[in-house]
């Protein structure tokens, strides 16, 4: 078949593609005439024979195949075509009459052909994955057994991250979007990979923009956790999906808008090319965003093979009213007529159908191929064999067979040659569409939404005329924007053009129908659009106590769900049109350079390895060491057989094997700021969890990383691995829950191996992310302000009344309720009550006065080294406290009273201001540094505090006998339960250091028992007597003899 479609046309005269019996349709036709009534075998075989001539080149393989499906496609067009017999009860008693075109026609018959009712997309993993979030939000209020109270301070913020500034429907999307979204409470902030005219518009409604700067590792220097969700639009702004992959973003929610369908395109081309390494890298992308939205019904299905049950459709885009309004301005009809080889005279009618492939289409279209057949008549010829009416099939379906189906459904229905052409839509659908004068939605698939392509015909002025069904009926009003056909009585539509046809051309009044159908289709759908996104956004987001819900749908006002934002884009100038697919091919094209490129560098370097390995040189060398060292070998072995070697004990024998792996370790190169890191007087640990930290992290001396996970690390740096330090951070559960306070247990752990300095200070990477950490100025008033003063000060620098959780300057306690669902009181009275053991009847939360000075947040301090093993030692017993009441019902369900929604990092707020607490009660100086210009300025003054301070309950005495009294019951008592206080550092009292003493006492009374068994054994052995005694025989001459004495 393949040479019949790029071969000769195929005459309407040839037999092949007429029918074996003939119709009664085309016998009634004018242009059937006798022709109609021939049969193949009346056909002249000479014709036959010139026929197959003609075609001598062609495969007769392939021919045959063609003409059984040309007999296939006639014989089921004409098993299944309504014809024009019907059956009329009443008058004629039943009998077979025949009727006129314009008569009803039967339609029963298709009863059973397949016409795509089953083509459905239903999002039902994620719709379930909704209905068991809002069931668990709803059970773990209860089970909670506490209220949990959103004290709102601020709105929702999003994210948004687009290609690029271009003036296009996208932007004009998100516009529309964000203007909306701003109505019921939310706040946005632009992202952008290159600047463009639409900067100005989104300054204009008051969004910032931010252009995006990619730094080594395709990482940027963004906080994504500043932001409630991220909205990501169109594949080329995926490229931010790789870096919201990374920790600590993972669990941020995303939704990821695609328009394209390139890249559904070629993901069958990457299969069969090998490069199965983009398709999973596509999978990984499409996997990590939350939701994944399109943008009709089609492109779900396309994205089958990356689907991860994150699929959802929210049918809408100006992309077709924005093409057709880009092209209205820029073509001229009558060119495009002239280019695409039709007269201005010609009255062309477009049948256009459904994205989707199904068996019924075909005869979709003969149906409305036969409807259009009485048109004909009324179309003059000008004495030439072509009619001027023209009817243009656009279809998708580029198969040869179904051109050809057509084109011989056409023939038998009696169109002259020329008259009837097929098109495959691929891009330029829409200047077909352009020169047509009515269009034709020939499908009566009952889909989801409405179809795309009647948009861009009704923006681009086209009368529409479509069937009866639900959904277009919704958007389609007959007789005001277009005209609608049953689709059970396809006669009327027939009628319908003849009404709206006058003289060859379309009629004044259809003409004005077309014009109101135009200003109807350049904002249809905006409402479902914005309403979708919405109440998608209730729906993923996941709000902490201190951010507002938004506001209802119902309150965005009706005005900014009509229409689209045109007013804004209507000063911009460089308004363009691409089609989706084009801003898709420059990110696509770039992952497959590159994976071209590492593929090629990799065979290179697997060339250049093995050449290096079968080098005779190489070989030679490595003879000659292999040599040497058997040489050495051997040496060695020779002198350890002749060298006494006392091994000792066991033990001494591992004390050895210990003492020689601490050797080699302590004699590792160390790197220039790990040197200079020794002498200096403060050291600044940054704790982070995973890549996507990286960025905002210090690479001097004075800082140094402390991973909270193996994984996470920076290659080459010297970062403390928190999780080796302390075990508990191995499990995800801890390490969340103790967020980076987990830090501060893993440097206090056995401190003297790792940290050395006067001074101690921690700073949270989040800090240098709101440009908010310490300047170069700043770090050296530090640095000649801690070895100036002595005594115990608490420096910091990230203040509470400047954070934007607290814009409404609220107290201390009233900000840790704001941000722990109001229950920040509540939970730190309950833990202090366990941990100090207090009546009911006692206050325990102890008291925090307002008295104009701020206090600090974020983990950003500097503490005497001493000072910092006193707080870890308060706050370990306190954790360990709060614990206790939470960790079932967190554990479990993972909602716990200090968060509204489930949260992973159920204790880190309340941790983040404990040292505030334990600062200001133990009478600790506290100190602000501006992180700019390094001014300092005491806060909360010591004189102030006098009869404010519960410095009895949190003074060193007190906190380590609580201490020792956990150790000693710990260590003698060894409880089975689980507890969390033993696991967060060192167990250790008076009793373990003289149980080890006593133990070492043993161990040496044990070794001189020993000693003194082994010389008694010694001493008391039997010894063996003496057989007999030899007598020395005297000299010669003497005596011959030889004289044995026999001892009596």
């Amino acid at each position: 078949m393949g040479s019949l479609d790029s071969g000769f046309p195929i005459k309407r005269a040839s037999p092949l593609l007429r029918p074996l019996s003939p119709s009664p349709s085309l016998s009634s036709s004018p242009r059937g005439g006798d022709r109609g009534h021939m049969s193949l075998l009346q056909r002249p075989r000479s014709k036959l024979a010139r026929l197959l001539f003609l075609f001598e080149k062609v495969d007769y393989l392939q021919w045959i195949c063609t003409v059984i499906a040309f007999f296939f496609v006639v014989i089921l067009f004409q098993a299944f075509l309504p014809g024009f017999i019907t059956e009329k009860s009443g008058g004629n008693g039943g009998v077979a009459t025949r009727s006129s075109p314009r008569d009803s026609w039967d339609f029963g018959g298709l009863g059973d052909l397949d016409f795509g009712e089953g083509i459905r997309f239903e999002p039902t993993k994620l719709l379930e994955r909704f209905r068991k979030e809002r069931e668990e939000v709803n059970s773990s209020a209860a089970a909670l057994g506490r209220p949990r109270k959103r004290l709102a301070i601020r709105g929702p913020e999003l994210a948004l991250v687009v290609a690029d500034l271009s003036p296009d429907a996208s932007q004009l999307l998100m516009v529309t979007l964000a203007v909306a979204l701003k109505e019921i409470g939310y706040t946005i902030q632009v992202f952008a990979f290159a600047d463009g005219p639409v900067h100005a518009i989104w300054r204009n409604i008051g969004v910032p923009v931010e252009i995006l700067q990619i730094n080594d590792g395709s990482q940027f220097t963004v906080d994504w956790l500043n932001y409630n969700g991220v909205l990501v639009n169109s594949l080329e702004a995926g490229m931010v999906i790789s870096c919201l992959s990374l920790d600590p973003f993972k669990s941020l929610p995303v939704i990821w808008t695609i328009p394209e369908r390139e890249l559904a395109l070629r993901l069958a081309g990457y299969a069969s090319n090998g490069q199965m390494q983009l398709i999973t890298d596509w999978k990984q992308k499409f996997s990590r965003a939350t939701v994944v939205i399109f943008t009709n019904y089609v492109l779900p299905m396309m994205y089958s093979t990356l689907d991860s049950g994150n699929f959802f459709v929210i049918p809408g885009s100006p992309a077709e009213a924005w093409e057709a309004k880009i092209l209205s301005a820029s073509r001229n009809v009558h060119e495009l007529r002239v280019e695409k080889g039709y007269a201005s005279e010609d009255f062309i009618i477009a049948i256009v159908g459904s994205q989707f492939f199904y068996t019924g289409s075909l005869l979709e279209h003969a149906l409305i191929l036969k409807a259009i057949v009485p048109l004909l008549a009324h179309f003059p010829s000008d004495d030439t064999p072509h009619s001027h009416l023209k009817v243009v099939v656009l279809s998708g379906n580029s198969t040869g067979a179904f051109k050809i189906s057509l084109e011989a459904i056409a023939l038998n229905l009696g169109y002259p040659k020329g008259t009837m052409e097929q098109i495959v839509i691929d891009k330029d659908e829409s200047s077909f569409l352009g020169i047509a004068d009515i269009v034709i939605y020939g499908s009566f698939l009952e889909e989801q939404s409405f179809p795309a392509i009647l948009i861009k015909a009704m923006g681009l002025g086209k009368l529409v005329i479509a069937p009866d069904l639900p959904i277009i009926r919704k958007y389609v009003d007959d007789g005001v924007t277009g005209y609608l056909f049953p689709k059970e009585n396809i006669v009327l539509l027939t009628e319908t053009l003849f009404q709206l046809i006058s003289s060859g051309k379309l009629s004044p009044s259809a003409r004005n129908i077309a014009l109101i159908g135009k200003e109807n289709a350049a904002n249809l759908l905006v409402s479902e659009v914005i309403e979708g996104y919405a109440s998608l956004l209730e729906n993923v987001l996941s709000l902490p106590s201190e951010i507002s819900s938004p506001k209802a749908i119902a309150d965005i006002p009706k005005h900014r769900k009509e229409n689209w934002q045109w007013i804004l884009f209507k000063d911009v100038t460089g308004l363009k049109y691409e089609n989706s697919d084009f801003n898709g091919y420059r990110i696509l094209d770039k992952l497959e350079e590159q994976w071209y490129r590492t593929r090629m560098d990799n065979s290179a370097n697997s060339t250049k390895m093995l050449a290096q390995e079968f080098s005779p040189a190489d070989w030679a060398e490595e003879k000659l060491i292999e040599m040497e060292n058997t040489r050495r070998r051997l040496a060695e072995e020779e002198l350890k057989d002749r060298t006494d070697q006392p091994r000792g004990t066991w033990e001494d024998v591992y004390r050895s094997a210990k003492r020689v792996d601490r050797a080699k370790n302590e004699l590792h190169e160390r790197d220039d700021r790990d040197l200079e890191r020794t002498g200096q007087p403060l050291c600044i640990y940054e704790p982070y969890f995973g890549e996507g930290a990286w960025p905002f992290l210090h690479n001097s001396s004075l800082y140094r990383g402390i991973g909270l996970s193996t994984k996470g690390r920076r290659p080459g740096a010297d970062d403390i691995d928190a999780s080796s330090r302390l075990p508990l951070l191995n499990g995800a559960y801890y390490r969340d829950a103790l967020g980076e306070y987990g830090a501060f247990l893993a440097i206090a752990n056995r401190i003297d191996r790792i940290h050395r300095n006067a001074w101690i200070g921690f700073q949270s990477w989040r800090v240098f992310a709101r440009k908010e950490s310490l300047s170069k100025k700043a770090e050296r008033l530090l640095l000649e302000a801690i070895q100036a003063q002595n005594g115990d000060t608490l420096y910091f620098w990230a203040r509470m009344d400047k954070d934007k959780r607290n814009v409404l300057q609220h107290d201390f306690w009233s900000f840790c309720d704001t941000i722990n669902a109001g229950n920040c009181r509540f939970a730190v009275s309950e833990a202090l009550r366990k941990m100090y053991n207090l009546q009911h009847d006692i206050d325990p939360l102890p008291p925090m006065p307002v008295d104009g000075d701020t206090w600090s947040v974020m983990h950003s301090w500097v503490l005497p080294s001493r000072s910092f093993l006193e707080f870890v030692m308060f706050s370990r017993m306190f954790v360990d406290a709060l614990d206790a009441q939470m960790y079932d019902e967190h554990h479990r369900s993972g909602h716990c009273i200090l968060s509204i929604t489930k949260d992973r990092q159920c204790y880190s707020r309340v941790l983040e201001i404990l040292v505030n607490v334990w600062a200001y009660h133990s009478a600790r100086h506290m100190v602000y540094v501006n992180p700019e210009t390094g001014a300092m300025q005491e806060q909360h003054k010591l004189k102030s505090r006098r009869g404010h301070m519960w410095i009895k309950w949190f003074s060193f005495t007190t906190l380590k006998s609580m201490d020792e009294d956990l150790a000693e019951e710990y260590d003698s008592d060894n409880p089975h339960h689980r507890w969390l206080w033993p696991l967060t550092g060192e167990v250790f009292w008076q009793g373990v250091y003289e149980r080890e003493r006593n133990m070492r006492l043993q161990e040496k009374e044990k070794r001189k028992k020993h000693s003194r068994e082994k010389i008694r054994r010694i001493r008391s052995r039997t010894r063996q007597k003496a057989i007999g005694k030899y007598v020395k025989p005297p000299p010669e001459g003497d005596s011959n003899t030889t004289v044995t004495v026999t001892p009596q």
